[in-house]
């Protein structure tokens, strides 16, 4: 996909330089313009260009000096914002000279892009704009000059902090030097660099072109960075609604950086993703949901195009700014906790992929997070206890969905009955689906996490049982504390994978897990009655699933190791680590069935 095969290409003349700009999708459709950073061309949004193909007119171009668009000559003065500006009327002029574009800037292509956004004469020529790892220059001066001339502590800790992250910027001034580095060596090392460093994917890009961009890129930084960062516009207002995205994992960017942008943007959308700063190749699936809801949100008037088309419902919940645009999986989610998780994910916009045995219950789990606030939403059959069917499930999901941000091995069966009386296919069926189903899931997708090298997490439902011992529950209790134990590990395992691992441990919750549960040494008929009164035990207790959900959400924002969920789980956890002779006294008392 590096080398935007199928893309129409045509040549845009402009300040006596040519431009080569790429189209895809339908032209009757919004205009998308993604513009690229350093050192860069086109390609680096090839993968982002293709998902968003299908809903909208999307345009690439090369910046002058860069790719296939030809170089001003001289090179010193050609790279100025200015005619950078110049650069992008001419390419919205060409592509969608009756309606304004939705533009997209990464790193330099988003520099210059806080220049389209904020100058007078680009009014009326842009929908709206999404900003990732590039801050407008005249911000960046004025928040520098706010910080010295009131240097507190915090503020010059800031100053620093930053300082520190733009050395390459100190490199690029120099003469010469950075055009030898890039046409010798580090043009030669620089896939290998990304791959390594960034975990870009290999593939078609970079481009062959990089070190003739990158030397002339540096004409970038030359020619505007010292000007407007010591006289920076005062007028730097954007005059469209701005959706802002932060890589909290960015080397090269504080996120304090955008602490004063309130008052430069009226309407702004915060948005951080879990990565590192070439986002447009290591998350472009969540990027493309993210653009296409900014762009759902501020399309429309007389730019909307006929016909119903369709549409993304804008994410509302609490969590929006975590979970938006990311994808989730959750097993067991046709009903119980793994519906309740699998809702909560999608009212903070999260894509879902509601994963269970029963198919019918998995598709309605996820036509329900599409109405509520999903990006989208996928229902998936899949035993969790067969490992064939998970890898393939994996593989399915990789390929049509991408990779999983957050894992929420959640499927599980109950089993009651005293050990003596519970035979080996009754252990069997429990650790299969409460264990081995977690010790899969864990496995492959957490493989493709670790693989992919941008963190994530994964959430392994235990349950108050792992810690609180009983003499009707053994092979439950046993499965789940075999469940913590291994999220315990896993979580020691994975931390230096930026990927956390949380067990959550439920007490009573009122779900359809007592419904089937099973009961060791009794008949069907007794059976059935213990499940009846089970459940209406549970019933009578009303703790709803959707608080377990809401314990899910925060402890993946929070990074947390056990949660412990109601307050029977809290109690008997920390009976458990201060006084745990009184719980083996409590295991051995008959509960009435």
């Amino acid at each position: 996909m590096g080398a935007l095969s199928g893309a129409r290409e045509r040549r845009v003349r402009t300040g006596g330089i040519e431009l080569c700009v790429c189209e895809l999708g339908d032209e009757a459709q919004p205009t998308v313009m993604l513009v690229h950073g350093y050192p860069d061309s086109k390609e680096v949004w090839s993968e982002v260009a293709y998902r968003l193909a299908d809903r909208f007119h999307v345009v690439l171009y090369d910046v002058r000096g860069h790719g296939r668009s030809t170089a001003p000559t001289p090179l010193r003065g050609g790279f100025t914002l200015e005619k950078l500006t110049d650069d992008f009327l001419a390419v919205a002029d060409a592509v969608s000279p009756d309606r304004p574009v939705h533009l997209v800037g990464h790193d330099w292509g988003s520099v210059q892009a806080w220049e389209f956004a904020t100058v007078a004469r680009t009014e009326g020529r842009i929908a709206s704009f999404t900003s990732m790892s590039g801050p407008s220059l005249d911000h960046f001066g004025h928040w520098i000059k706010r910080r010295l001339s009131r240097p507190t502590p915090r503020r010059v800790g800031q100053l620093l902090g930053q300082g520190a992250k733009s050395w390459y910027v100190y490199m690029l001034h120099t003469p010469v030097l950075p055009e030898l580095a890039w046409r010798g060596p580090l043009g030669k090392r620089w896939p290998k660099i990304l791959q390594r460093v960034e975990k870009v994917p290999a593939g078609e890009y970079p481009t062959a072109s990089l070190p003739q961009d990158a030397a002339h890129g540096a004409w970038l930084y030359r020619d505007n960075v010292r000007t407007r960062l010591r006289r920076p516009r005062t007028d730097a207002h954007a005059h469209v609604p701005v959706q802002l995205i932060t890589p909290t994992g960015d080397a090269f960017l504080s996120e304090r950086l955008y602490d004063d942008l309130g008052e430069w943007v009226p309407r702004l959308t915060r948005r951080s993703v879990a990565a590192k700063h070439w986002v447009p190749r290591t998350r472009p699936d969540q990027l493309s949901s993210w653009i296409a809801e900014f762009i759902d949100a501020h399309e429309g008037g007389p730019s909307r195009p006929a016909g119903p088309g369709p549409t993304t419902k804008p994410a509302t919940g609490a969590y929006a700014e975590r979970f938006g645009g990311q994808l989730v999986l959750v097993t067991g989610a046709a009903s119980g906790i793994g519906r309740a998780t699998a809702y909560a994910f999608a009212e903070a916009g999260a894509r879902i992929v509601a994963v269970d045995r029963n198919a019918e219950g998995a598709a309605r789990t996820a036509e329900m997070c599409g109405l509520i606030g999903a990006q989208a939403a996928w229902g998936e059959a899949a035993d969790v206890s067969d490992e064939q069917a998970m890898e393939k499930l994996a593989e399915k999901v990789a390929a049509e969905y991408g990779i999983v941000d957050v894992l929420v091995n959640n499927a599980g069966i109950g089993l009651s009955g005293p050990f003596l009386d519970t035979c080996s296919d009754d252990w069997k069926k429990v650790l299969d689906v409460n264990l081995w189903g977690v010790i899969h899931g864990c496995r492959i997708f957490g493989g493709q996490m670790a693989e992919r090298g941008q963190g994530g997490h994964i959430v392994n439902t235990a349950s108050a049982a792992a810690y609180l011992p009983s003499k009707t529950l053994p092979a439950y209790s046993t499965s789940k504390a075999a469940v913590l134990m291994l999220s315990e590990c896993l979580r020691a395992e994975l931390a230096g994978r930026d990927i956390g691992v949380t067990a959550i441990c439920p007490g009573i919750v009122n779900t359809g897990i007592t419904s089937t549960a099973r009961f060791a040494g009794v008949d069907e008929m007794e059976e059935k009655r213990r499940q009846k009164k089970a459940a209406r035990l549970y019933g009578l207790r009303n703790y709803p699933p959707e608080k377990v959900a809401d314990a899910i959400l925060r402890a993946v924002v929070r990074n947390q190791a056990v949660v412990p969920v109601t307050p029977e789980a809290r109690g008997a956890h920390f009976m458990s680590r201060f006084v745990p002779g009184a719980l083996r006294a409590l295991a051995r008392l008959e509960p009435r069935l």
